[in-house]
């Protein structure tokens, strides 16, 4: 008779625990696949050869990966021969399934229980009748294991995005600290990595700031956190924060502190915030137009009385809106959302002013420059937050809001020209404007409009003097024949001379993206696409963790 080895709680490295079959014989039992081997299997060989060829993926993780997986097995009912019951399989299942749409819509655990399966089992009640109800009974969606559930998935996604992290040789951090409505601080993370031969974005952690939330607070949040989960330092690559004091600071701010540790680490302004505030700048006059606008919004919208009024007049006359905005200087779209509004329902305002014999606020309506002023500002915010757009959302680099902003400038100084020969096509809103009042525009309108054109491009300069230099030439196009390789390091300039006569790659750089080129790039010449990563890696703005 065979010799029978015993379980030893050392196999829970390698994947496998252990089940009583009815002859009160032990067998091993892979928590992974939840597959039951034989009595014979007990043996550290095959064991280890049942992971590493059934699951290679997960053959090197931490003894604590398989007691998660060990935990999870033990919530679930197993039959006498130690596998799955087929419905309570699929019912488990199904339950989980729930709790990932629920977690999804942010709705609370309880809407499962006391919503979810009541009308899910009414539906299969009268539609497949009273066996099918008695199955779908099996689903269990009570608040206790809905909660469980999201836990689970919780930690399985939050373990899948670090050993993905684990696995790239750079990533980059985007951070923002916000107070919330119960004056609580957060402090959000998000990280840009290398997966699958191109860049992924993930959402990393979440943390409260229990009292202050200076530079040394959100610094021993994010520390503390690399150190449990594992994390190097060195790999940052990158940092994009706001430009609040204790992240951008020079002394003591989070970013300095970053670069004690990763010295090579790229401190980035957000740069949707730094275009914020380049496009502020607008002259005397209309600096008061925008005054009057807002005074006239807060005056519709200051009463509920007036806001119903005026929202009836609206509909009395068939406007295209019913409501005004508010003003919020805290909100990238804000004014130009404003302006426009008020300046698509201007006859509304003008004759709820004059029933509600509002003459000063009325008296800008009776002022033709004031209306070719309006017009304007609609105008040029409307082009602002176009721009303001494509800085936002996911899978966005510093090379595309580069793009964006050149072309924004050119722009610029081409309606300069334009506005100074008398063409305003460019101008929806005010070109109407000039049509109904069958007029052209005084000189002295144009010397406004072109000098405001003029300062907000010297502010975009101003703001983003990164736009001229030339460091990101070997990222646009590394086979371009006015890319000069003495400039580069001198560990790179070979390798890049080996990958700019390579043929196969040269085909490759046409068919990929930029990102998705560095990124496969990675083995084969490794220098020179670190070189590249090290740019397009980091966050270009902190949109994700403002959303």
């Amino acid at each position: 008779m065979a010799k029978r080895h015993k379980y030893s709680e050392d196999y829970l490295n390698i994947g496998f625990t252990t089940v009583l079959a009815n002859n009160g014989v032990e067998k091993p039992r892979c928590v992974l696949c939840h597959v039951v081997l034989s009595a014979e299997s007990m043996k550290p060989l095959k064991l280890k050869r049942h992971l590493e060829t059934k699951h290679p993926e997960h053959a090197e993780k931490d003894l604590e990966f398989f007691k998660r997986h060990e935990l999870l097995l033990k919530c679930q009912k197993l039959d006498a021969r130690g596998s799955f019951q087929q419905h309570s399989a699929a019912a488990v299942e199904a339950s989980y399934e729930v709790a990932l749409e629920i977690a999804k819509h942010k709705k609370p655990h309880t809407i499962g229980e006391t919503l979810i399966k009541p009308c899910m089992l009414k539906m299969v009640k009268l539609v497949l009748r009273e066996a099918s109800a008695k199955k779908m009974q099996q689903v269990s969606l009570s608040n206790n294991t809905l909660q469980r559930r999201i836990s689970h998935i919780s930690m399985d996604v939050k373990e899948q995005v670090l050993d993905e992290i684990k696995d790239s040789p750079l990533f980059s951090l985007q951070l923002d600290e916000s107070t919330d409505v119960s004056s609580c601080s957060q402090l959000l993370v998000f990280v840009r990595y290398i997966h699958s031969d191109d860049i992924k974005e993930e959402f990393l952690c979440c943390s409260a700031l229990e009292t202050t939330t200076k530079a040394v607070d959100v610094m021993e949040k994010v520390s503390t956190f690399f150190h449990t989960e594992g994390l190097q330092w060195g790999n940052v690559c990158g940092v994009c924060t706001d430009r609040a004091p204790a992240m951008l600071g020079s002394k003591s701010g989070f970013q300095t502190r970053v670069k004690e540790l990763a010295p090579q680490a790229k401190g980035i302004h957000c740069m949707i915030h730094r275009y914020a505030l380049a496009s502020k700048a607008l002259p005397a006059t209309l600096w008061e137009v925008l005054d009057s606008v807002i005074k006239i919004v807060n005056y519709v919208k200051a009463g509920a009385l007036n806001t119903r009024l005026f929202k009836e007049l609206c509909k009395d006359m068939d406007a295209d809106h019913e409501v005004l905005l508010f003003y919020t200087a805290v909100r990238w779209l804000a004014r130009g959302n404003v302006v426009n509004r008020v300046f698509e329902l201007k006859d509304e305002i003008r004759f709820f002013l004059e029933v509600q014999e509002k003459r000063d606020l009325l008296a800008h309506f009776d002022d033709e420059t004031w209306s070719k002023r309006i017009a304007y500002l609609a105008d040029i915010f409307d082009h602002l937050n176009k721009l303001n757009l494509t800085f936002q959302g996911r899978e966005t680099h510093v090379l595309l809001f580069q793009d964006n902003l050149r072309a924004f400038i050119s722009k610029l100084q081409n309606w300069c020209r334009k506005v100074n020969l008398g063409n305003i096509a460019m101008f929806e809103k005010l070109c109407g404007v000039m049509d109904e009042s069958e007029g052209e525009l005084d000189q002295f309108l144009k010397d406004e409009i072109t000098g405001h054109l003029e300062s907000l491009k010297k502010e975009f300069q101003r703001y983003f003097p990164e736009l001229t230099g030339e460091e990101v030439a070997l990222v646009r196009n590394p086979f371009s024949a006015t890319l000069d390789v003495s400039s580069l390091p001198d560990e790179v300039q070979d390798e890049l001379l080996d990958l700019r006569n390579d043929s196969p790659v040269r085909d490759l750089f046409q068919e990929k993206s930029v990102t998705q080129f560095w990124c496969t790039m990675h083995q084969s010449y490794s220098k020179v696409s670190m070189l590249a990563l090290r740019v397009l890696l980091p966050f270009a703005s902190n949109s994700l963790c403002e959303a």
